[in-house]
């Protein structure tokens, strides 16, 4: 895989001002896919706006992983 097509997962989290804990929390869930190259947690692109919604859907709808699942 082009690491072109992956964002750091650290470089998101600080850009969406979200814990990396919580990107880490929906792998676990197995709602996200963390590939890891050189060491470092990255996400493909084309996941962003899945990412980006959930995020939302946590922090402003107070939903929890167990929610996100269901969603």
């Amino acid at each position: 895989m082009e690491i072109e097509n992956l964002i750091l997962v650290r470089q998101f989290c600080v850009s969406h001002e979200i814990e990396v804990s919580f990107v880490e929390s929906l792998h676990e869930y197995g709602l996200v896919e963390i590939m890891l190259v050189e060491k470092e947690p990255y996400i493909h692109k084309e996941k962003l706006t899945d990412l980006e919604k959930m995020i939302r859907l946590h922090y402003e709808l107070d939903i929890n992983m167990e929610g996100l699942d269901v969603i």
